[in-house]
């Protein structure tokens, strides 16, 4: 991959962490956008010791003005962004006459809106260039009912149709729009659910490949769309779920 400049959101652990890395491991100057600045601290020393290039912006994704002045300061020291990854988000998992009117916001707030203003942000230096790469993470939450979680799903399905309208008014410019759709994956976020042994059986029998999958696995999948040999990729869904999307039956967790 040609060295990039390359914006990942939530890059304190977990998927973002493992998307910053692989990009960093490919020469990419990489910035961790987060709202924890020692816990972005300690994935910049890792990377500054395998010789990768790390820089930190410390802001809440919340406060989208904010957010906007921190990358603006970053853009002009380096030129733009080169590739965007929306990753940051989270979820609380009650049935949906639980949430607070604030729990909804909040988890709108990550998963949708900072998404999309923080892309029309990086794209307009990307569309004058000509060159740009833009992958969401999305969720299969967004695509198929699970039991609980009503307004992370919510959030997930509009990133979803975000990405492809995205993609098609920014296309013409050189710009691709994509997202990947993790099912469970081996995070700090998962551990409680995961830590369960029954629900982590229920996981494993409703996915084909019988395992859950790790951050390197999403990593890898969203550096091939930023890549040059994906510019004729756009728009694009792609569920990283051992099968579990493609399954018509299974039985209930």
């Amino acid at each position: 991959m040609t060295p990039r400049t390359v914006l990942v959101t939530g890059a304190s652990r977990g998927i973002g962490e493992a998307i910053a890395k692989r990009f960093a491991a490919d020469g990419c100057r990489v910035g961790l956008l987060a709202r924890t600045e020692e816990a972005l601290g300690r994935v910049a020393d890792e990377i500054a010791a395998e010789d990768g290039i790390a820089e930190i912006l410390v802001a809440d994704l919340l406060e989208v003005e904010d957010t906007r002045a921190v990358v603006d300061a970053w853009i002009d020291a380096h030129g733009g962004v080169d590739v965007l990854v929306n990753n940051a988000g989270g979820n609380v998992r009650r049935e949906a006459g639980d949430y607070t009117v604030d729990e909804w916001g909040r988890l709108i707030g990550l998963a949708l809106t900072a998404p999309f203003f923080l892309s029309c942000q990086c794209a307009d230096g990307m569309r004058e260039r000509g060159f740009g790469r833009i992958v969401n993470v999305g969720s299969v939450a967004g695509m198929t009912a699970l039991p609980t979680g009503a307004p992370y799903a919510a959030a997930k399905a509009g990133l979803a149709q975000l990405t492809r309208n995205l993609a098609r008014e920014w296309g013409a410019d050189g710009v691709t729009v994509n997202l990947v759709a993790p099912w469970y994956v081996k995070t700090p976020l998962t551990e409680g659910v995961l830590g369960d042994p029954g629900f982590f059986d229920a996981v494993l029998t409703a996915t084909p490949t019988g395992r859950i999958g790790t951050p390197e696995e999403v990593a890898h999948a969203v550096r091939f769309l930023a890549g040059e040999d994906a510019g004729w990729i756009n728009g694009v869904v792609l569920p990283l779920d051992g099968g579990f999307t493609a399954a018509s039956f299974y039985p209930p967790a």
